[in-house]
């Protein structure tokens, strides 16, 4: 039985097999950009507005709460149920951990994602070459954000805001979104690997503060069978947040990847070409 279970965990994996939580997450983007596609485009009001504020269903009002903070430290008053749809979106993050915003909804990953792609596919060397800025830069970038929404009295991050800026664009065809997409894009493929969401987004920075208590995490619960292929290093978005969790057992290292950074993309799990980390539910809640 031992030996047939060990066949079975080195079988190669479908294409299926190593790519069905990247499907997922692109299918949980496309659904979102559709609900407020379908208003303009098809006359079916599902949602209004935008990510940074608007209504599902014509019942409930959904916030970003970063955009609602700005509002708030630009001395500007939010109406109730904006508030409290800040609150909701905050709480709803705050369980299930803030960065899955990043590989979930955020209509800029696929950008970043293709830059990561391409760069690979063509061995592009870094305009930066070996000069890697520190993770912790977009968390100055957030608090500059924040400040300057204090001191101007205005949503200083929306106006320059890719996400909202394409989102804008696929909606309304404003050019200006196709652009600011185009940049990050470029960024990610010539300037820096991964470096907009790696190094500079505020928005991530924010969504990462908030689910630093998340009770859902990807977990290498089978991490002794790992052959140490390298594969999840070479396609996670955040790597450092791995080592940790996948290598940490002979220092009583949870096998849960607790870190703020990590955007719960389970690109890791997809990726092994055969069935060595599996995931199950344990501990405390451990996803998928």
């Amino acid at each position: 039985m031992q030996r047939d279970a060990e066949t079975a965990a080195t079988r190669p994996r479908s294409m299926w097999q190593r790519n069905r939580w990247l499907l997922a997450r692109r299918a949980s983007q496309l659904t979102v950009l559709a609900l407020f596609l379908m208003g303009p485009w098809a006359g079916v009001w599902l949602a209004r507005g935008s990510l940074a504020s608007g209504e599902l269903f014509g019942v409930l009002r959904l916030t970003d709460p970063l955009v609602a903070l700005q509002t708030l430290l630009a001395h500007h008053m939010l109406e109730g149920s904006a508030l409290a749809g800040a609150v909701i979106v905050a709480v709803f993050y705050a369980a299930f951990g803030g960065r899955s915003y990043c590989a979930w909804v955020c209509p800029v990953n696929p950008v970043t994602d293709l830059a990561a792609w391409l760069r690979g596919k063509l061995r592009l060397p870094s305009l930066l070459r070996h000069a890697t800025p520190d993770r912790r830069l977009r968390y100055a970038v957030l608090a500059v954000v924040l400040l300057l929404s204090a001191l101007l009295g205005s949503v200083v991050w929306e106006t320059v805001n890719p996400i909202t800026l394409l989102q804008r664009a696929l909606v309304f065809g404003l050019a200006g979104g196709y652009g600011a997409a185009l940049a990050v894009f470029a960024f990610d493929l010539l300037v820096l690997p991964r470096g907009w969401c790696g190094h500079l987004c505020p928005v991530g920075a924010f969504y990462g503060v908030l689910g630093r208590g998340s009770l859902m995490h990807v977990s290498a619960v089978n991490r002794d069978r790992c052959t140490a292929c390298g594969d999840c290093f070479r396609v996670c978005p955040e790597p450092h947040v791995i080592a940790p969790a996948l290598y940490g057992a002979p220092h009583g290292r949870s096998p849960a990847m607790a870190s703020a950074d990590c955007i719960r993309c389970a690109r890791w799990i997809d990726v092994p070409r055969n069935d060595l980390i599996g995931s199950r539910p344990g501990h405390r809640w451990f996803w998928p």
